[in-house]
């Protein structure tokens, strides 16, 4: 144990584990705990939350709908970099976690607390994200993660020292789960237990925003997004809020299909885990801004952006949100967009988003010169010495 903890902030959802947590800290530290909860968007009610932090005897209890700042601040900024981790990963819990770190921190900061807590386990990325954050944001805080310290390594141990210290567990809870959940605006994940043999297909049943493959409809529905500096504004002519617009692309998505990804990824404390995400919205939205990035961009700004992107995933996949090189990339990102306006014209049918249209006011596309009918100022005779000059040294080298 490290110096004597006067008050922690715990990251509490209000849940088994991190209730249990909640009793842990009181009984291992003799501190006291502040709970913060937030609104992510996960779909569930969190006020909840509170009672059960009374109940536990929590005087300080801080509760907070963060899905606006969530989605503006953090998911779109994210999404103007086009951003994918390992070809395929849209980073649906990565991206949360600093939002999260930033107010406990804030928390922290108002109550006095000089430690802060959290539910992530020993073998995952999370601890590291919570942790790279906090450090960041207030480097002398003091971080307790439980499940590295004590020895509840066992849903029975969990289960026994719930009901020896009257926390309530509901019903269903005693047996190991079938697979690990953690939601948010953008996606919902699924690990663990019956989801750890990467070769036995995962369970249609579990899905909760997106539509089974046999109750997909059969005609294609037709969407428009309008973008404004890079960030979605509006669906199909209606300006909405940013935690709203997203919300809505997950409705038409999920309705569709759309965005089940399942992948075995590289955890940045070096084991392959194999996961199942639900991200109805954002897999609407990643192709939707490349297309108007297509037509308002320049080609070698576009290029440059498309080889910083991994850089960028990786970065806020492994946790490095407040690191200065990531505020660095987002500097040259954010500038790349400020013309990238205009609407994109989709159509979501059985699980694909298929790209059909793209207008501008700031297009670079020009049909005359594109034109196979007309030169539109382009002399093709001009190409010759192009080629040539360009194929010297290859010429060159094997001659």
């Amino acid at each position: 144990m490290e110096n004597k903890v006067k008050k922690v902030v715990l990251a509490y959802s209000g849940g088994l584990d991190t209730s249990i947590i909640l009793k842990w800290l009181q009984e291992t530290y003799d501190t006291e705990v502040v709970t913060f909860t937030a609104d992510l968007g996960q779909g569930e009610e969190i006020e909840p939350a509170r009672k059960k932090a009374e109940a536990m005897g929590i005087k300080e209890i801080f509760i907070e709908d963060v899905r606006e700042e969530f989605v503006k601040d953090y998911v779109f900024p994210m999404f103007r970099a086009n951003t994918i981790y390992e070809g395929t990963y849209l980073l649906g819990t990565s991206i949360a976690r600093p939002l999260i770190a930033k107010k406990l921190i804030e928390v922290a900061n108002k109550t006095g607390a000089d430690a802060v807590s959290h539910g992530a386990t020993g073998k995952g990325n999370d601890q590291v994200r919570f942790e790279l954050g906090c450090y960041a944001l207030k480097p002398d805080v003091q971080i307790i993660a439980p499940w590295r310290e004590w020895d509840l390594n066992s849903r029975t141990k969990l289960i026994e020292y719930a009901k020896k210290h009257n926390i309530p567990v509901e019903m269903g809870k005693e047996n190991e789960a079938p697979y690990s959940m953690d939601a948010n605006l953008l996606h919902i994940s699924y690990e663990g237990n019956a989801l750890e043999d990467p070769w036995v297909e995962y369970n249609q049943d579990m899905l909760q925003r997106t539509a089974k493959y046999n109750e997909l409809p059969d005609v294609a529905e037709e969407i428009e997004i309008e973008f404004k500096s890079g960030d979605p504004v509006a669906v199909n002519g209606k300006i909405l809020t940013p935690a709203n617009l997203l919300a809505k692309l997950n409705e038409l998505g999920g309705k569709h299909g759309i965005g089940v990804l399942d992948i075995v990824e590289n955890r940045y404390v070096g084991i392959k885990s194999r996961g199942v995400y639900e991200t109805p919205g954002g897999t609407i939205l990643l192709p939707a801004h490349r297309a108007i990035e297509s037509i308002t961009m320049d080609r070698e700004a576009m290029h440059l952006k498309d080889e910083l992107m991994p850089r960028y995933a990786k970065l806020l996949y492994n946790g490095y949100w407040f690191a200065p090189e990531r505020e660095m990339l987002q500097a040259a990102i954010d500038k790349s967009q400020e013309n990238v306006n205009g609407t994109v014209c989709l159509k979501l049918f059985k699980g694909q988003v298929y790209v059909v249209g793209r207008k501008s006011p700031n297009t670079l596309y020009n049909a005359d010169l594109a034109s196979f009918e007309k030169d539109g100022g382009y002399d093709q005779r001009d190409a010759a010495g192009f080629i040539k000059i360009n194929s010297l040294r290859l010429r060159q080298f094997y001659k």
